[in-house]
């Protein structure tokens, strides 16, 4: 369904960010892309989404497309009515708004009817926005704002759907509901998703594909099994080794002698 080709990104024209990535992310699929803070993780969705021109950033080389269409150079809302969206990191709410009037910004290419019947699908998954829908989105937990964040995205009735971080500053339990949310799409929607996680275990169990990202470049990709059990992914992104887990000092200390940096 999408496809990166050999896409290398710049940041003002002179800080590469991303050099050569390519991956796919297959019709029905959830994929998790892995790595780091300052790995590429981010560039890469807002490459897809078609915002890297609001940072100072641009596509040098490569490809992205779209079932085998090019999204490269369309517009953020192009991309969005082609039913790609993004659920940002640290959720991105307009925070003076209501919950509802959140979603319904979401919904802002599609028809009255069709955000009628995208408010009823949203609190039918999230009870609990339902309850918060007259509520100033600031106001809500961190837990409540993710809920929504993906309730937005969802109004615009996505074909792909892209996760930054969703697990990020959660309580477990909340977590527990989201990942919930998103297999369950998945699984009665075929929705695609692209999850951006820092949270290894929590992707790896979710996804059935993965690649991992550092400095930039894609450094290892497989089937969420293969990598879980590469000892590479285990020692450095789930903390074991040998079946005991490590302390962040020795993950640490391996950082520096990963074989795919040498």
């Amino acid at each position: 369904m999408l496809a990166l080709n050999n896409v290398q990104i710049l940041y003002d024209r002179a800080i590469e960010a991303v050099r050569d990535v390519s991956l796919e992310v297959p019709v029905g699929k959830i994929v998790a892309l892995l790595g780091s803070n300052g790995a590429g993780k981010s560039t890469i969705l807002k490459a897809i989404s078609g915002v890297l021109g609001q940072e100072h950033g641009e596509i040098v080389s490569g490809s992205i497309e779209l079932e085998g269409k090019q999204l490269t150079g369309q517009t953020p809302r192009e991309i969005v009515e082609k039913g790609v969206l993004q659920v940002p990191e640290g959720r991105a709410l307009f925070a003076t708004l209501t919950v509802e009037e959140n979603l319904l910004m979401g919904g802002f290419t599609r028809s009255r009817a069709e955000s009628s019947e995208g408010l009823e699908r949203v609190y039918q998954m999230f009870p609990r926005v339902k309850e918060r829908r007259s509520q100033v989105s600031g106001y809500l937990s961190g837990g409540e704002q993710q809920m929504v964040a993906i309730g937005r995205a969802l109004m615009g009735r996505p074909r792909l759907i892209m996760l930054d971080e969703p697990s990020l500053g959660l309580a477990p339990q909340i977590v527990d509901t989201i990942f919930e949310a998103i297999i369950a799409l998945n699984k009665d929607s075929a929705l695609t998703v692209l999850l951006v996680e820092q949270n290894a275990q929590l992707a790896l169990q979710t996804a059935s594909y993965g690649y991992i990202i550092e400095n930039g470049r894609i450094v290892l990709d497989g089937t969420a099994e293969k990598l879980r059990a590469n000892d590479d992914v285990q020692e450095f992104y789930l903390g074991f080794s040998g079946g005991e887990r490590k302390s962040m000092r020795d993950v640490k200390h391996y950082k520096r002698r990963k074989r795919w940096l040498s």
